[in-house]
């Protein structure tokens, strides 16, 4: 089913295809649909640069997911790595499944949120009296294969965004209480968003993120034009305006299908991991992740361009955005650390083609 022109939904979105600019988050975000193991996107930049409005169209071009009906973990029926335990006893028992499609989720996670609404908790009397595990899910199992999308990262409680991030590393939520665990599959998109302004992340969370995509006002007085036009039209009439751009809504949603779909024969020559390791090891970049990372984004883009085999340009165009945040922080440097990467590349690479 087409959802994209449902008329029935109640709060008519912003179409994906339709925002002007901020081309890296826009990148960043759909990679992550391709390839959620890349870890991640933490956005930053100023207020009122369409963050929220961005990861909310993302959400609402995707294809609908199947679903095991009912089931609080959106429990996929073919990937046991993304079933409830409730779902794989009766896929044991042989007893059949009722299954539905909805729409990836997204789950907005408040500032104020507690780990409890996070993680969920155990009824502990329950559990005692009567010898059932009595589980309340919380915010990660409604974002098990869907999207968490954190506004203002930076001044959530430290405790909280390590339980996010090795939710997101692992797939898995563990809740212990009195000697009684429970694990569910909380395997998400993990979308974080602030302003510099407000202070930054530390540095071992910002590693966490796979990519970090940084995004400004826009500048040229021809595009603040546009923005504006295009939101006073959404505003005056959402579903016409959202009719207009339904075919270039289909073909990227096409695209992000397809790319899904080849990016296990997607390959990199070992030529040029080599030379992203040399770059890592060159910017002191702590750790491996920087390395694992921006080898899963090349074959991501190169997986949305169509193509089985990264080129250059293709790291290229991912490299700043999978390690600029993992860059130890100069204050006396003028320099732009995206720039910075991007000329080691040109360095490290013989040729390449802007």
């Amino acid at each position: 089913m087409n959802t994209f022109t449902n008329t029935k939904q109640a709060r008519p979105v912003f179409p994906f295809t339709a925002i002007v600019g901020q081309e890296e988050m826009k990148l960043a975000l759909i990679l992550n649909v391709i390839d959620p193991k890349i870890g991640g996107v933490m956005i930053m930049g100023d207020r009122g640069t369409g963050k929220s409005t961005t990861v909310r169209a993302l959400v609402d071009l995707l294809p609908e997911i199947k679903v095991v009906e009912n089931d609080l973990f959106n429990s996929d029926p073919d990937d046991p790595e993304l079933m409830s335990e409730e779902v794989r006893n009766l896929i044991q028992k042989n007893e059949p499944l009722n299954i539905t499609t909805k729409k990836i989720p997204m789950i907005d996670l408040p500032l104020g949120a507690t780990e409890d609404r996070v993680c969920g908790t155990i009824d502990i009397e329950k559990a005692l009296t009567e010898g059932v595990k009595a589980f309340e899910p919380g915010l990660l199992a409604a974002a098990n294969r869907g999207i968490l999308y954190v506004d203002e990262v930076n001044l959530l409680d430290d405790h909280l965004v390590d339980v996010l991030l090795d939710s997101a590393a692992s797939g898995w939520n563990t809740v212990e209480r009195e000697g009684i665990s429970i694990s569910h599959p909380a395997r998400f998109i993990l979308v974080g968003s602030g302003n510099p302004e407000e202070g930054e992340l530390r540095p071992q969370l910002l590693d966490r993120f796979g990519m970090h995509a940084q995004i400004g006002t826009v500048k040229e007085p021809h595009l603040r034009v546009k923005i504006v036009e295009q939101r006073a039209k959404f505003d005056e009439s959402p579903l016409e305006f959202r009719k207009n751009y339904e075919h270039l809504q289909n073909q990227l949603r096409d695209k992000i299908i397809k790319a899904r779909d080849i990016l296990k024969n997607v390959e990199i020559d070992n030529e040029y991991r080599i030379k992203i390791s040399e770059i890592c090891s060159e910017l002191n970049v702590d750790g491996l992740r920087g390395d694992i990372v921006t080898n899963r984004a090349a074959k991501a883009i190169a997986a949305f361009e169509g193509r089985t085999q990264v080129t250059p340009q293709d790291i290229f165009r991912i490299i700043p955005l999978c390690l600029r945040h993992r860059l130890r922080k100069d204050p006396l440097e003028s320099i732009d650390s995206g720039d910075k990467i991007r000329d080691l590349f040109l360095r490290n690479f013989d040729a390449i083609t802007n």
